[in-house]
């Protein structure tokens, strides 16, 4: 498909965009263009979204991407003329992000990043699209204890088990990089890869074994914080703004990639959870259980890359975004009694 003349706006894709990241990225993005939402709620929340809904600039659709879509034909997009235009960008964070539903998603999440990803590259195929993908830091592999605070570069090839318990979402991160690579290089795809590593912020579900908003949620209810794992565990964490900043730069700018997307601090677990019970005035305590397969020591980024040739790094302190989070995680709170 040839390229089209751009009527008004910018017609982009964001696929996953009523997750926790994708709709904070749709917030920002439908403020300059014209936003087609696509999911399934495998993970995310139509609470997410529901304040775009009857924004004249964003369409939400229902459908999982493991199965083709024919945008030009949905009359929801009329509006959009995405048969005359086509679309200008299309960004994948489709993917079953939840821990609590982990292993019941593995098929899913292996069709999500395998014939998901291709589905969409072809799209930005026919509609010469750009196209950003949410790869993840867990293509490098789960952290040497030997060196803790050593940094990964985006050179580091990694070193994951294709076989092991995550490996749907590990591997099929991995794999789904190497389809766009590809497709980069036969068809001269403009596409792009950024590497996120942990991040919190407004909107992470609650109940779902994800240990900050778990924090937040035990603080608010007096009872204990629990880590699972040592007294000297600790991650890097972005706050979600910085992320969706960091992928419109990627998005807007020239290379490839793929780029670290995280911050280079690593907090301690049993700081930020003292955090959570002061900001709250909760009377709860910290205590140590054994480790879960999504509560693991991830390699801390190097994000020279990303500074250097995007000119971005995070803003967000630890203490500014828990405040935030704390805020919105205690209205949703309130806001499930009433349901």
């Amino acid at each position: 498909m040839a390229k089209k003349v751009i009527f008004e706006k910018k017609n982009i894709l964001i696929i996953g965009g009523a997750g926790f990241i994708g709709s904070h990225l749709c917030d920002e993005l439908v403020k300059i263009a014209k936003v087609i939402c696509v999911d399934n709620f495998s993970s995310g929340s139509e609470r997410n979204i529901d304040h775009l809904l009857s924004n004249p600039d964003f369409v939400f659709i229902n459908h999982d991407i493991s199965t083709p879509i024919d945008l030009a034909s949905l009359p929801e997009l009329q509006k959009f003329k995405v048969q005359f235009q086509g679309i200008q960008e299309i960004y994948n964070l489709s993917c079953p992000t939840s821990p609590k539903h982990f292993m019941e998603n593995r098929l899913s999440t292996l069709a999500v990043n395998s014939i998901g990803v291709k589905n969409l590259l072809d799209l930005a195929v026919y509609y010469e699209a750009k196209f950003l993908q949410f790869s993840s830091s867990v293509v490098y592999g789960l952290r040497d204890e030997k060196n803790p605070s050593e940094q990964v570069f985006e050179e580091y090839i990694g070193a994951v088990d294709p076989i092991s318990p995550r490996s749907s979402y590990d591997e099929g991160k991995r794999f789904a990089e190497s389809l766009i690579q590809n497709y980069h290089d036969v068809y001269n795809l403009d596409a792009k890869i950024i590497r996120v590593f942990r991040t919190y912020g407004p909107r992470m579900p609650l109940g779902d074994e994800q240990m900050i908003p778990d924090f937040i949620n035990s603080a608010l209810d007096g009872n204990d914080l629990v880590i699972f794992g040592k007294e000297n565990f600790s991650s890097s964490f972005c706050y979600v703004s910085d992320v969706v900043d960091a992928a419109i730069k990627v998005m807007d700018g020239g290379g490839f990639g793929p780029y670290n997307i995280g911050s280079d601090v690593d907090s301690s677990f049993k700081k930020i959870a003292e955090i959570i019970i002061s900001e709250t005035s909760s009377t709860s305590k910290i205590r140590f259980e054994e480790g879960k397969l999504f509560m693991t020591e991830l390699r801390l980024p190097c994000i020279k890359k990303i500074r250097n040739e995007m000119s971005w790094m995070p803003v967000v302190t630890m203490e500014n975004g828990l405040k935030k989070t704390i805020f919105d995680l205690q209205a949703q709170k309130q806001l499930q009694k009433f349901q």
